[in-house]
C-alpha cells in the first residue's frame, strides 16, 4: 500500500513545496551551481533550492533526516523563533515519502535561507584577519549564552550547525540545527557544562579541520580558539547572572551597571539591589534580561531592522544628530524621522544599483560611518557623510565578501 505524503507547516509556504520532486532521494535532487558552493558541511543531505516564481521567489534548506528527528526539529525551531532567538526559521516537514517504485525515503525538515549569511568554512577559506576569527567565536559564544537563558540545551553547538551574519565590526552568530536540543524551564550548572564541552571538543575539531587543509590563517590555534569560545561564555554569564559587588557611596554605580549590560545588548528587565552591611557594599543581581536592547530601540524608532552591533553604531550616530537639535527637544519620534530622511535614505538612495544587496542596509550604514572615520583621520578634517559614502561606494563595497551570495 502506498504511503501518503505529507507536509506539515505554514500554509504560504506549502504552496511552493507541493512541486518538489519528493519521490527522488535528496542528494539525486537538482541544484544550482551558487547555491551549491554557499552550503556549509552536514552529516546530513541538505540542498539549497530555489522555489517559486521570479516575481515571488524563495530560497530553502531542505534536509533529509528520520520523521522522528525532523517533527522534533521543527518544533524546537519554531519555539526557538516564539521566543525570539537567533535561529533560523522551520518552514514545514515532509514525511511519506516514497520513491516511483515504492522505497520509502527519508524524512524532509525544510527552513528558510537566513540571507545574508554564510557558513564558517566560507568566511574561515577566505582572507580574513585573526581578530575575524575571535569575533566569530566571541559571536557563537554569545548565541550559546542566548539559548542558555531561554532554558534551551542544544547539545551539538558547533560552527557547522551555525550561520554568521556581519554585524558591524563583527558577526552575529544564529542557530541552523536544533535536532539534538532540549527544552527546560531552567538549565541546571551541569546542563550548561555539558553544552560547553561539546562546544569546546566541536569547536576545536573543526578548526583543526582548516588547519589540516591549509585552510586556516596561519596565526590561530584551534585548541586556544575553542577554549576562546568558552571563556567569553563564562565571563558574559557572569556579567548577566551572578552578583556584583558595588561601591555604596558611588551614586551612580547602580546606573553603570546596567548600562554595561546594556552595552552587552541585554536590557535588565528585573533586578535586585541589597545592602550588605558586613560587606559595605551593594549587591547587584540581575534578575530577568532580555537580548536585543539597542536591536528593539532602533526598530521601535525607525524601524529599521538590524543585528545588534549595527543597531548600537547606528543609534550612536542618531544620538548625535538629536544633540545638535534646539531645545526645547521635539518628540524622539519626530526626530528619527527626521534622521531618517536627511541622513540615512539619502546614503542608501546615493548607492550605485550594480552594488545594492551585497549587504543589508543596516551593515552598509555602518561601514560608511567608519570610512567616513578613516577619511577624516587621513584628511585631519570632517570629510562629510555624502563624501565619505561616495568613496565607499567607489573604493570599499565592491570588493567587500558578498554576504548575500544567494540573493534572487
Amino acid at each position: 500500500m502506498a504511503m501518503a505524503l505529507t507536509i506539515l507547516g505554514s500554509g504560504e509556504e506549502i504552496a511552493l513545496l507541493t512541486s518538489l520532486p519528493w519521490e527522488l532521494p535528496l542528494d539525486q535532487w537538482e541544484e544550482d551551481a551558487e547555491l551549491g558552493a554557499q552550503r556549509g558541511i552536514s552529516r546530513h543531505v541538505v540542498r539549497l533550492v530555489n522555489v517559486g516564481t521570479p516575481e515571488k521567489a524563495e530560497v530553502f534548506a531542505i534536509k533529509e533526516t528520520v520523521p522522528e528527528f525532523a517533527k522534533r526539529e521543527y518544533a524546537h525551531l519554531r519555539e526557538l523563533a516564539n521566543r525570539s532567538a537567533p535561529s533560523v526559521e522551520p518552514i514545514a516537514v515532509v514525511d511519506g515519502r516514497e520513491s516511483a517504485t515504492g522505497v520509502p525515503l527519508p524524512a524532509i525538515i525544510v527552513t528558510r535561507y537566513l540571507p545574508f549569511s554564510l557558513p564558517y568554512r566560507i568566511i574561515l577559506t577566505r582572507n580574513v584577519t585573526p581578530h575575524e576569527i575571535e569575533t566569530m567565536a566571541s559571536a557563537l559564544s554569545l548565541l550559546l549564552v542566548r539559548l542558555h537563558l531561554l532554558g534551551f540545551w542544544w547539545g551539538d553547538c558547533s560552527l557547522s550547525n551555525t550561520l554568521f551574519r556581519r554585524d558591524g565590526d563583527g558577526f552575529a552568530a544564529y542557530l541552523v540545527d536544533a535536532e539534538t536540543g532540549e527544552f527546560h524551564e531552567h538549565l541546571s550548572n551541569g546542563q550548561r557544562e555539558h553544552d560547553l564541552e561539546i562546544a569546546l571538543f566541536n569547536v576545536a575539531a573543526e578548526l583543526d579541520d582548516l588547519a589540516s587543509g591549509g585552510l586556516l590563517h596561519p596565526g590561530i590555534d584551534p585548541i586556544r580558539s575553542s577554549e576562546a569560545v568558552v571563556k567569553r561564555y563564562r565571563r558574559l554569564w557572569a556579567m548577566l547572572k551572578e552578583k556584583q559587588e558595588l561601591d555604596p557611596n558611588d551614586r551612580k554605580a547602580v546606573e553603570r551597571a546596567m548600562r554595561a549590560l546594556q552595552d552587552l545588548g541585554f536590557a535588565v528587565e528585573e533586578v535586585s539591589v541589597s545592602l550588605d552591611g558586613a560587606k559595605q557594599a551593594l549587591i547587584f543581581q540581575p534578575k530577568l534580561v532580555a537580548a536585543g536592547y539597542h536591536q528593539n530601540r532602533l526598530r521601535n524608532l525607525i524601524g529599521l531592522e538590524a543585528e545588534e552591533l549595527q543597531a548600537k553604531r547606528i543609534l550612536a550616530s542618531f544620538d548625535r544628530y538629536r544633540a545638535r537639535e534646539s531645545t526645547p527637544l521635539p518628540p524622539e519620534r519626530e526626530t528619527a524621522r527626521k534622521w531618517q530622511r536627511e541622513i540615512f535614505n539619502p546614503i542608501m538612495s546615493s548607492m550605485p544599483d550594480s552594488l545594492r544587496g551585497k549587504l543589508p542596509p543596516a551593515q552598509l550604514f555602518h561601514e560608511v560611518l567608519e570610512h567616513r572615520w578613516f577619511l577624516n583621520e587621513r584628511a585631519g578634517e570632517d570629510v562629510g557623510l555624502p563624501t565619505a559614502a561616495a568613496s565607499y561606494f567607489a573604493d570599499v563595497l565592491p570588493g567587500r565578501l558578498d554576504f548575500n551570495a544567494l540573493r534572487l
